[in-house]
């Protein structure tokens, strides 16, 4: 994210004001940070606190974001706004998203209608994993014929693939 003050640098800093009961954000680079007067807290006390701590945490740095190679978001952009940049940022931010989404919609996997158009591939791999699921289910209520009855039509299916 490109600083919000000179719009040419990497923005570092994150600023919260809340002023007359209004809040305002900004992300700022450390040089336009410096500038507004949001330099380092310990920054004029004649030694630098922050390599000192730094050395405490074995070198600690921060990383940098990671970043949707298509459409450049972060994360915390798609956090702060609800909003996911483009549908590459699935694939990038699967393992962050994956939590939200099953919170959000109770599974990860489509379980609605398939369109008419879609293949017969898509089909019988979508009513293979439903007759696996009533397998597994069938084998825990010790259901053996019913459990049979399932696994012959998943071989004839398979068959049929």
């Amino acid at each position: 994210m490109l600083c919000q003050s000179c719009g040419k640098r990497q923005a570092t800093t994150h600023i919260k004001t809340i002023l007359n009961g209004e809040l305002k954000e900004y992300d700022l680079c450390p040089e336009c940070a410096e500038k507004m007067g949001y330099g380092s807290f310990f920054g004029n006390m004649g030694f630098d606190l922050d390599k000192l701590f730094g050395s405490f945490m074995g070198g600690f740095s921060a990383k940098p974001a990671k970043r949707c190679q298509c459409c450049g978001s972060s994360f915390e952009d798609i956090a702060k706004s609800g909003k996911v940049g483009c549908a590459n940022c699935y694939d990038t931010f699967y393992e962050e998203l994956l939590p939200s989404i099953q919170r959000i919609h109770g599974r990860t996997s489509h379980t609605g209608k398939l369109a008419h158009s879609a293949g017969t591939q898509v089909k019988i791999k979508n009513e293979l994993a439903k007759l696996k699921s009533e397998l597994e289910r069938a084998i825990k209520a010790q259901e053996f014929e019913k459990a049979a009855e399932l696994r012959d039509q998943i071989k004839e299916l398979e068959r049929n693939e």
